[in-house]
């Protein structure tokens, strides 16, 4: 096992791995920025280090940085979190030329996955079920409309090396495509450094269906069942829950089964997801996040995994907690991501929190790093917290999401609680008849009627 960690991330996933550091009696390092000096992260860590400005490319990107920060403390293992390095490649080799152990992936695996095109061929080949689409990057524009045509409009033109919905755009018709290939390469260029671009059939109304798997990195590997993360706005998650109201257990223990295969068949090491697409009974693919998710909490809840916890333990060559055959589905659990913006503009809201009250009881938790009197900086994401909440099924996991919202309180900025207290009293949401674009229709009809 691993002596000392650093812990190459900040606010609530940093909190979050440093508690299950404790749990295992690993020494921890926190590193941060100067505009977070005052996290809590770095309160409660063993050891912790400055290392540059509040800017990301100066700080949490800064990999000389971060390298002399291990040298400096004796760390013996980098854990990234989610987000800035976690899934940088090239980060976790030269993390190995330096004999530090990067808490993730395979290098090879990150690299693989990170390029959309070539993870859509590796999943088609690992008999992963893919959405229709162009075999790789498209060309000249004629070459696109010839594409487009035998995919059939509406086509969705995607970066290769996207993600968060940047370098993503829908055509509708032959003269809208024009339009979309400039600009989602021109996004992709200036967002990811590479333009290039490829089309997908563009589903109407589906699910965003990701099923969570664990591999050892010697060819075991087991899924931990689904998430639903289908309510989302400009493609970012904002509402998961697990399991999917509408998955049956046949086509749960189906995908479930075939993405844990294709993990041992890669050796995967370590969490990863793969994320779906689901319509009319059909998972396409659409990527895979080689790396802890905000989400994870809602599979922990449901399957009694500690997922961080696990991720430290086999990247120091132990084996996987359980057998496939062992995992079980408890319950239902629902999470909500608060952030620091105006709930109905979705304009950031940093500031200080000068009331903050957490919600609990049975089957509810809170995955944060603010305090009253803390102040939440202009410099990074707007994550206040995320809050999760657990039943024995989900009528159940649905009323204590409402006592634990209407408990809950911050103040001093402005935060997105409003929606959610709308959202769970929705009866779409009850009813769990709801798909990608709902949110935005709902949020758009909202508008127009104020």
């Amino acid at each position: 096992m691993f002596e000392k960690i650093l812990i190459a991330n900040r606010g609530e996933i940093a909190l979050r791995i440093l508690r299950a550091c404790k749990e295992l009696g690993i020494a921890t390092v926190a590193v941060h920025s100067t505009a977070d000096a005052d996290a809590m992260h770095v309160r409660l860590a063993d050891e912790s280090v400055c290392i540059g400005p509040p800017a990301s490319k100066d700080s949490y990107l800064n990999i000389p940085s971060l390298l002399a920060a291990c040298e400096i403390t004796g760390a013996d293992a980098v854990h990234p979190g989610y987000g800035f390095l976690s899934e940088n490649a090239r980060f976790a080799e030269i993390l190995a030329d330096h004999n530090l152990q990067f808490i993730g992936p395979k290098a090879e695996h990150i690299r693989l996955m990170g390029d959309k095109i070539e993870a859509k061929k590796t999943a088609k080949r690992l008999g992963i079920p893919v959405v229709p689409g162009s075999d790789g990057g498209v060309g000249p524009e004629d070459d696109a409309i010839a594409i487009a045509r035998k995919i059939g409009f509406p086509v969705l033109v995607k970066a290769a090396a996207g993600g968060g919905g940047r370098g993503m755009k829908v055509a509708q018709t032959e003269a809208d495509l024009l339009m979309a290939l400039s600009t989602a390469s021109n996004e992709a260029k200036a967002a990811f450094g590479d333009a290039s671009v490829y089309l997908e059939k563009y589903l109407q109304k589906p699910r965003h269906i990701e099923i969570q798997v664990l591999g050892d990195g010697r060819g075991g590997a087991l899924h931990l069942g689904e998430r639903d993360c289908s309510l989302q706005r400009r493609h970012q998650k904002v509402w998961e829950e697990g399991p999917s109201p509408i998955l049956s257990p046949e086509a749960r223990a189906r995908i479930g089964g075939i993405c844990a295969k294709a993990m041992q068949d890669m050796q995967y090491l370590g969490v990863g997801t793969i994320e779906f697409l689901y319509e009319d009974g059909e998972f396409y693919f659409i990527e895979m996040n080689t790396r802890i998710q905000v989400e994870h909490p809602v599979t922990e809840m449901i399957t009694d995994i500690d997922l961080v916890l696990e991720q430290i333990r086999i990247a120091a060559g132990g084996d996987l907690p359980c057998t496939q055959d062992e995992v079980n589905i408890i319950g239902h659990s629902i999470e909500c991501r608060i952030n620091a913006e105006n709930p109905e503009t979705f304009r950031p809201s940093p500031g200080t929190i000068t009331q903050y009250h957490a919600p609990g009881g049975l089957g509810v938790r809170i995955d944060s790093a603010v305090y009253q009197g803390y102040r939440i900086p202009p410099y990074y994401d707007s994550l206040v917290g995320k809050l999760i909440v657990h039943g024995k099924n989900r009528p159940e996991c649905l009323m204590r999401l409402r006592r634990a919202l209407d408990e809950i309180v911050v103040d001093g900025v402005e935060t997105t609680l409003p929606l959610f207290r709308a959202l769970a009293r929705e009866s779409d949401i009850i009813e769990g008849d709801y798909h990608i674009h709902w949110l935005e229709q709902y949020l758009a009809g909202k508008a127009a009627k104020t």
